[in-house]
């Protein structure tokens, strides 16, 4: 898994699919309250963080799982998208991510 379109050491003999995942997770009240109260006193929201640890642990998992699928042993190209969907006082937070699923071996 990399964002680079090449692994040094390393030669690509054969090209995959395109790998993509897209994760929402919602937060509960809980993590949104102290979001809010954070933006007032500032410092870091770590509730958010982790959530957002989480999503993208899974969107790289998820495009791995794909790339295996095919035959593939590498990702290329990675490359990760955030996002937040908000409204009615709820937070959606959102993680996509996709690359090129590859065959690589040692040169």
């Amino acid at each position: 898994m990399i964002t680079t379109n090449s692994v040094e050491g390393y030669r690509i003999r054969k090209y995959g699919p395109l790998v993509a995942s897209e994760v929402v997770m919602g937060t509960n009240l809980f993590r949104d309250f102290f979001a809010k109260v954070r933006d007032v006193v500032g410092g870091r929201s770590g509730a958010f963080q982790e959530a957002l640890k989480d999503a993208r642990e899974l969107v790289l998992q998820e495009m791995q799982d794909q790339a295996v699928a095919e035959g593939c042993n590498a990702v290329i190209g990675i490359d990760l998208d955030y996002g937040e969907i908000s409204g009615g006082d709820k937070t959606m937070l959102l993680v996509a991510a996709q690359g090129t699923a590859v065959f690589i071996e040692p040169i």
